[in-house]
């Protein structure tokens, strides 16, 4: 079950602008969704649906539906099990790629989530009663050779129901269209926000019943700017997981890329083992 899916995520498309193609399957937080959970990408690429890589053939293209079927009785209904459930699911630094490492702080407090003011100012805020477990894990690629660091987040939300999960995903969606200019932390900011959204079947989606991409430019006093910056979350069932990556002085933008498909690659996996009926 496990090694199916991993295929079948090497192969496809993981969000409109950033192929998997050619990966390999592997066995106090900040305020801001986007730097604790979000991804984005560059502008153009978000926005139009161009990938950066060439397209490969999925073999799902000619499936109708998503190969994965949840099997209620192992759906979390507590938040014990669903905090059990999104530490499982979490990428660690391992997840990321070779030399990432834990990035200080490292794991967010489970029992908040991040929310867009009116202000367009992110904040954490305690979970609705709607949300069961929110986590979200900052790794890095720390600064060599003349490099800067690649900083990625990783963060898994756990819903009640999957009609929960899916207006979580409406809402973040409309979040890039009321704010295209977002202030994340005291000192980083991102602008120039641009989203799409894709069913399983559209745009290239055929690795989860939902996903959504954003692209837009990064600041900060650590990191510089405009830097890159992309952001993607998906659903399976009640859950949503998302993978950010912010690129830095002397990374290009495939560098980021590469390490936002392998987290992306393993927290998918994680939730169809943890949650998918047996056959």
């Amino acid at each position: 079950m496990v090694y199916r899916r991993r295929v079948r995520l090497c192969v496809g498309a993981l969000a409109t602008g950033l192929l998997l193609a050619g990966c390999s399957g592997g066995g106090d937080n900040g305020t801001a969704k986007p730097s604790d959970s979000k991804p984005t990408g560059s502008p153009q690429a978000a926005a139009s649906g161009d990938t950066r890589s060439s397209p490969s053939p999925s073999p799902s293209a000619g499936a109708t539906s998503l190969d994965f079927t949840p099997d209620p009785d192992r759906a979390p209904k507590t938040r014990a099990a669903a905090l059990r459930l999104a530490r499982t699911v979490a990428a660690a630094p391992a997840d990321w790629g070779p030399g990432f490492v834990r990035r200080s702080p490292y794991e967010s407090d489970p029992a908040s989530w991040p929310v867009l003011d009116p202000d367009c100012v992110w904040q954490r805020e305690p979970l609705p009663s709607t949300v069961l477990a929110n986590v979200a894990r900052n790794s890095e690629l720390p600064a060599e050779d003349g490099k800067g660091p690649i900083h990625v987040t990783a963060t898994v939300t756990v819903h009640r129901a999957v009609k929960d999960a899916d207006w979580e995903m409406a809402g973040t969606l409309e979040e890039a269209l009321r704010c295209p200019d977002q202030q994340l932390r005291q000192n980083e900011r991102i602008s120039g926000l641009h989203s799409t959204g894709a069913q399983y079947g559209l745009m290239g989606n055929f690795t989860s019943e939902d996903t959504l991409s954003e692209g837009g430019e990064y600041y900060s006093d650590e990191l510089g700017g405009p830097r890159y910056y992309y952001w993607i979350q998906s659903r399976l069932a009640q859950v949503t997981v998302a993978v950010v990556g912010r690129g830095s002085e002397g990374r290009s933008e495939e560098e980021v890329d590469s390490a936002l498909r392998q987290g992306a690659v393993q927290m998918l996996t994680r939730v169809e083992t943890e949650l998918e009926a047996a056959e």
